[in-house]
């Protein structure tokens, strides 16, 4: 093999694009340039003699010989990452809080990439409505909120991606002819149930509430029961679930945008917050 020494951060940058699916989130990341990421990742594989992923228009993914590479890449970032935090004595604390409305199964996963970034990181983790993480984010409690925008005035905040919506529920979820539609929803005041109340209210649609839950859990098993429809975001709906909006004729649900409002201080914590952004975009891809 030609190169005598990896370049610590284009292994770092290669880690980033096979977790995060995308060179501009990586980018992201790494608070530099697409252009950037992509140059350090050529000259990694020209140095190997290996390509190590696949680039289309549309799709980034890992080659044979990028697969392979990955587990040691990771391991030689754990290691200096581990080197470089030697002699930091005090751990430090990042209060984030989160809309249940958009956390998923892809929970862990981000967990373990925010670790990998930075092991000396203790993250405190507050799930709740968006509106409830708003106000404790605005009123000093949180460093970072990731939420659904539901105030159009508001136009702080870094756009992560758009959510689309659905009318989830079990596959044999059976609609009694001229029944009122059975909802499953939080209780008021929560945006997304207003966002389906009007859209059925629009559409002249008859519905009622069978079932008031107290978070995304909550709401989850009550449509994996059978019980009723409620309107979710398709990428953390439970998995026996789909959406019956066409089959049942219902009105379409609005997207709504996915919000990051932080507070940055110090480059470490902005560099985190960075990573955590790109992370989350990421399992919406």
């Amino acid at each position: 093999m030609a190169m005598k020494a990896l370049d610590v951060e284009a292994v770092q940058a290669f880690v980033l694009v096979a977790d995060l699916n995308s060179f501009t989130r990586a980018a992201e990341a790494m608070d530099t340039t697409q252009s950037a990421v992509s140059l350090k990742i050529k000259r990694l594989e020209d140095g190997l003699g290996r390509r190590l992923l696949e680039r289309t228009p549309r799709l980034v993914r890992l080659s044979a010989e990028g697969s392979a590479f990955l587990g040691a890449a990771r391991n030689l970032v754990a290691a200096h990452q581990s080197a470089v935090g030697a002699f930091v004595v005090e751990h430090r604390r990042l209060v984030v809080g989160i809309s249940h409305h958009i956390v998923g199964t892809e929970l862990p996963s981000l967990l373990k990439r925010m670790n990998a970034t930075d092991p000396g990181l203790v993250m405190q983790l507050h799930v709740d409505t968006s509106r409830a993480v708003l106000a404790a984010f605005d009123d000093g409690t949180l460093d970072a909120a990731i939420v659904l925008r539901h105030d159009a005035k508001r136009r702080d905040g870094d756009v992560l991606f758009e959510e689309p919506f659905g009318w989830m529920a079990s596959p044999d979820f059976y609609r009694q002819p001229g029944a009122p539609l059975r909802l499953a929803t939080q209780a008021e005041p929560c945006s997304v149930r207003a966002m389906a109340v009007d859209v059925l209210d629009a559409a002249g649609v008859e519905w009622t509430e069978a079932f008031v839950g107290g978070g995304l859990a909550t709401i989850g098993a009550a449509i994996s029961a059978g019980l009723a429809v409620a309107a979710l975001a398709r990428r953390v709906a439970p998995s026996d679930t789909v959406d019956l909006g066409l089959r049942l004729g219902l009105p379409p649900l609005p997207s709504r945008d996915v919000i990051l409002y932080s507070k940055p201080s110090d480059p470490r914590t902005r560099r985190t917050l960075r990573t955590l952004g790109a992370a989350f975009a990421a399992s919406a891809a």
